[in-house]
């Protein structure tokens, strides 16, 4: 992901917004970041398991290989990513809730990355007109890329961050950083799911889970520094 600034959060007039999506406010990423294009799968988690790194999860008779692996709790996913930086050498972590917005808006200003409606079949939600629609999740990179050519940001499973939850942006951090004050037993979830209503696919909508939540539409990406 390049370097940039956006706007954080939603304007009063979008439609279905959340109150927790405001007060808008700048934010500066400073420096490239990596992100990866798709969700962790099923198939990247079981490579974890098989040599003792990562604990078995459940697909909930949703099918495992290139689906998105779920039912991942946040300290799930902070041993993926310990284990996969451990097994590369390379810093990888889950991104900050300012990164994630950065990268699913890909410098659009529209409730969703690909305009100001839902439409149908731009995501996997509850009222997305696809066949899984509030059945199951989808294989992962079933849609379209957004404009950084990130694919299932929005929709099919909720995705972690590393951000502590807050009720709105009330000083929130301005330079990309994860905002790791307040309840950490309550981390941000981002993206939308396959069960849920279409709003909570707009690029600004937040959720919040307990950091030991497990779900069957809960899932995460990973993030990268990188070397300069």
């Amino acid at each position: 992901m390049p370097a940039g600034a956006f706007t954080m959060g939603s304007p009063a007039t979008q439609k279905d917004r959340g109150d927790n999506e405001g007060p808008q406010h700048e934010v500066t990423i400073a420096k490239p970041f990596a992100l990866s294009r798709l969700n962790v799968t099923f198939a990247d988690w079981d490579a974890c398991f098989a040599v003792g790194g990562c604990r078995h999860v459940s697909e909930s008779d949703m099918g495992r290989g290139t689906k998105p692996v779920i039912n991942i709790t946040w300290e799930d996913a902070q041993t993926y990513v310990a284990w996969l930086s451990k097994m590369t050498g390379q810093p990888y972590r889950l991104p900050t809730e300012a990164e994630w917005e950065y990268a699913a808006r890909a410098g659009t200003t529209s409730a969703y990355y690909w305009g100001e409606e839902i439409g149908a079949g731009n995501a996997n939600c509850n009222g997305c007109g696809g066949k899984w629609d509030n059945k199951e999740s989808s294989p992962i990179g079933s849609f379209a890329a957004n404009p950084f050519g990130i694919l299932d940001m929005a929709g099919n499973v909720f995705q972690w961050t590393q951000d502590c939850y807050h009720e709105d942006y009330a000083g929130a951090p301005t330079d990309g950083s994860a905002w790791l004050s307040g309840n950490c037993s309550i981390r941000v979830i981002r993206g939308g799911s396959w069960e849920a209503s279409h709003p909570t696919l707009s690029s600004a909508a937040r959720d919040k889970y307990s950091i030991d939540n497990r779900d069957y539409a809960q899932g995460f990406r990973i993030a990268r520094d990188l070397a300069h």
